[in-house]
């Protein structure tokens, strides 16, 4: 747990200059997780071509990262809880500068797509290390609320600034769009060594690290992925794939099994009795896997069928990154005037609209009518729903459990985004995509893909709204003691409810 002296008094709502420090070298963190996903996206079309890349295999540049991030996220949440979260976020922010820099060094795909999976892997340790000191730091209610929205807001800020100077690094090479975290990471890593205080480790007595439960989870994930991404190639139903799905479900039984008799599980799966932790991670895995599949092909379309430059690219996805810029900074009063499951529904729905909107596409597109809507509806949608999914899926969790459940989320949202853009690229490649020699044909190879979207993003809708459906008013019901959770009385009332299904967490 953490001490008196690295942690925000729960009554006092005043931040002290450390505290703005602390809040700053995390927020830089996510700012960098952030652009670099942006400036690779955009710079897909020049390293196919540099690289001899094809479709199904450049999709592997982005879920190489994907994996090694979504895969140890859970060992990381746990390795933060136990180690101190300071030192597991400064040593991990360390690799991802060192492996940045490799990024943009080597000359083939396989070493490209190497050095992506351990970006990957130090992410997996400062996403979940740098989102549960902020919620061990501040009260939770409107104070955490707060500093949520402002670091979800640093986190669009840095994809929109990472769509813009893509569009100019990828003109002069894509090899600067690799490169350039590495300056970043190495001063977050200088400001964080003085800003981000101390933190002891946990009572680690008789705790420890779940490395068979982590070997297990991982590999399920990369099984699962190459398989729906080479199952086109191989055949839906040849013994391979067959035996491949066979394998995944093997594992992930192994994982269950071993998180089930585990002393010290990587997960404690109790915390999956609580319905608004399942909905906010299928909220997570659709939202971002929805959304991580679209831009993939987008990028694609404007490039390939359109004639977009790099910099035109970029400043098509402009718009949206920019809305949730200024719109993501004010979420928090909403939040707590609404509560969260409401706030993720109408994020949804925008984005499941903006979906729609484009597949009116076609060669020859007007941008402000055919395009622009969409961006701006997706641009809506994260500035809803991305901070109202961190703030519902640790609100009313022990300080000791917060980098288990940061994990959690953050693993939802990368596995789903690596597990449904290969589910995307399948359903691409499997038609036309693969010989496509007209700009028809491949537009043609497209859309099947973005329907494919506009349906994950349906779901995690339909799921949002079973909430809404069976919610129930908390007034009455439920009195939380103190010893369950910190600050009830900051809590707004419409909020009451996120914090009411999470008392399973305590269980």
């Amino acid at each position: 747990m953490t001490s008196p002296s690295t942690t925000v008094p729960r009554t006092e709502e005043r931040w002290s200059a450390l505290q703005w420090g602390t809040l700053f070298v995390l927020c830089a963190a996510l700012f960098l997780d952030a652009l670099d996903v942006s400036m690779v996206g955009v710079a897909l079309p020049s390293i196919g071509h540099d690289l001899d890349l094809s479709t199904s295999s450049l999709q592997w540049v982005v879920s190489g990262y994907i994996l090694g991030y979504g895969g140890l996220l859970l060992l990381g949440g746990r390795a933060a809880d136990l180690l101190g979260r300071r030192r597991v976020f400064l040593v991990a922010l360390a690799v991802f500068a060192v492996a940045s820099l490799l990024g943009g060094l080597v000359d083939s795909g396989s070493l490209l797509i190497a050095t992506r999976f351990i970006k990957g892997l130090s992410a997996a340790f400062t996403a979940p290390a740098g989102l549960s000191i902020i919620t061990t730091t501040f009260a939770e209610g409107p104070v955490r609320n707060r500093a949520l929205t402002i670091y979800s807001s640093c986190g669009a800020t840095g994809f929109s600034m990472g769509l813009v100077l893509s569009g100019f690094l990828t003109e002069a090479g894509w090899r600067w769009t690799m490169l350039l975290p590495a300056p970043i990471a190495l001063a977050a890593l200088i400001a964080g060594l003085k800003l981000i205080p101390k933190s002891p480790r946990e009572n680690t007595q008789g705790r420890g690290y779940d490395l068979p439960g982590a070997v297990t989870g991982t590999a399920s994930m990369l099984l699962l992925v190459f398989t729906v991404v080479s199952a086109s190639d191989a055949g839906w139903a040849s013994a391979r794939t067959l035996g491949s799905f066979v394998g995944v479900a093997a594992l992930l039984a192994a994982f269950v099994a071993i998180e089930t008799r585990s002393s010290h599980p990587l997960i404690r799966l109790g915390v999956l009795r609580s319905s608004s932790q399942i909905r906010a991670n299928i909220g997570g895995a659709t939202f971002f896997g929805s959304y991580i599949a679209f831009q993939f092909l987008v990028t694609q379309y404007l490039q390939n069928v359109l004639g977009y430059s790099a910099m035109q690219t970029a400043l098509a996805f402009l718009p949206a990154g920019a809305l949730v810029a200024i719109l993501s900074t004010r979420m928090g009063p909403i939040v707590d005037r609404f509560g969260t499951l409401r706030v993720i529904a109408v994020g949804f729905t925008f984005l499941v609209i903006g979906y729609a909107l484009f597949l009116r596409i076609g060669l020859h597109p007007n941008y402000a009518t055919t395009i622009l809507p969409s961006m701006l509806l997706l641009g809506g949608a994260f500035a809803l729903a991305f901070p109202s999914l961190n703030i519902q899926a640790t609100n009313g969790v022990k300080n000791e459990e917060q980098g288990m459940v940061s994990g959690l989320l953050n693993t939802s949202f990368q596995v789903g985004g690596a597990i449904f853009l290969a589910v995307v690229t399948a359903v691409v490649t499997s038609g036309t995509g693969k010989h496509a020699a007209t700009k028809q044909a491949i537009l043609d190879s497209y859309r099947p893909g973005l329907w494919v979207v506009g349906l994950i993003g349906l779901a995690g809708l339909i799921v949002t709204a079973t909430g809404l459906r069976t919610r129930r008013p908390s007034h009455g019901i439920l009195v939380a003691s103190s010893a369950d959770f910190d600050a009830t009385a900051t809590v707004p009332h419409q909020a009451e409810a996120d914090r009411a299904e999470q008392i399973a967490l305590r269980d």
